[in-house]
């Protein structure tokens, strides 16, 4: 029996979700369940602004490997999975549905023409600090929560937390995402039971799964995460070294600085000269100045 790919890696996950023939039956379903707080009627269709994959980002480790589309309105979409936490996901994707924005604006249009973007990020890391699995953001007053303007969204889905507490089997949203988490295939026809475009994306996971190229190609995008995952481990895991030796560091200088201080003000108060104590202590002259005068 052929092992599955896992749908969580970048190079799947677009395959599954980014493609010409699955945006009618897998993406858009998919979306309008994970828009269905949020939009007042289910997208109808989609058109994908950027279909292609490049090989060649396959091995590049800050490559991302998303999902864009836009509706019958105008509305533009932007669907990432992202494994590797970079501590920086949340300005990330504002900085991204920033620009997916600003970019719809060409030269002598006007604001008002602007659509709605939504940015939905699926993390197998947690990121917000709650229970929920699924938060969603918009631009809201401090104090009266009113909603500014509607055209910045953002979505974090993140898939450990689909295990902290029992998840309702009829919640289409969470079929969805226990698929994308790797749920073994034993699990799939309940998923899908109920479950509009899912079965096509299983479908699609078994034949990337058996297609020889596709394991190659996985494999090599696999390693370059593997390879970017650990190097901001390493990264991290250096820092904290760095900070502990940093804090002993400081606590050191900071009582030998005490010590030449107790020195300085006992010797002051002896009555013996400041170039005396600035030898002995190896304080400036201008410190030992600075401390006479607290101590008188």
């Amino acid at each position: 029996m052929t092992e599955l790919l896992e749908p969580s890696v970048d190079f799947v996950f677009k395959q599954i979700f980014g493609s010409e023939e699955n945006k009618d039956e897998v993406l858009l379903n998919f979306l309008n369940e994970a828009l269905r707080e949020t939009e007042p009627k289910p997208f109808v269709s989609l058109t994908l602004l950027n279909p292609q994959l490049d090989k060649n980002a396959l091995t590049d480790k800050q490559a991302i490997l998303d999902v864009r589309a836009q509706n019958e309105d105008g509305k533009q979409v932007n669907l990432e999975i992202q494994v590797s936490n970079k501590y920086d996901m949340p300005k990330r994707s504002l900085y991204y549905a920033a620009k997916m924005y600003e970019e719809q604006l060409g030269e002598g249009q006007f604001y008002k023409s602007l659509k709605k973007v939504i940015s939905i990020n699926i993390l197998t890391f947690n990121q917000i600090a709650n229970d929920r699995f699924h938060n969603i953001y918009h631009l809201r007053e401090d104090h009266t929560s009113e909603l500014l303007l509607d055209d910045i969204e953002i979505h974090f889905m993140e898939l450990p937390k689909l295990s902290l507490k029992p998840q309702k089997m009829d919640d289409r949203l969470v079929n969805w995402l226990m698929f994308i988490d790797g749920a073994p295939k034993e699990r799939w026809e309940d998923l899908a039971m109920d479950t509009p475009g899912l079965k096509k994306a299983m479908t699609t996971l078994e034949f990337l799964s058996q297609n020889k190229e596709a394991r190659a190609l996985y494999e090599m995008r696999k390693k370059a995460l593997l390879d970017e995952q650990s190097a901001l481990d390493y990264a991290e895991s250096r820092g904290r070294v760095e900070g502990r030796l940093e804090g002993k560091l400081e606590g050191k200088l900071e009582g030998k600085l005490e010590g030449k201080l107790e020195i300085a003000a006992s010797m002051l108060q002896k009555g013996l000269p400041v170039s005396l104590i600035a030898e002995v202590t190896g304080l400036s002259e201008t410190e030992i100045a600075v401390l006479n005068k607290r101590l008188h």
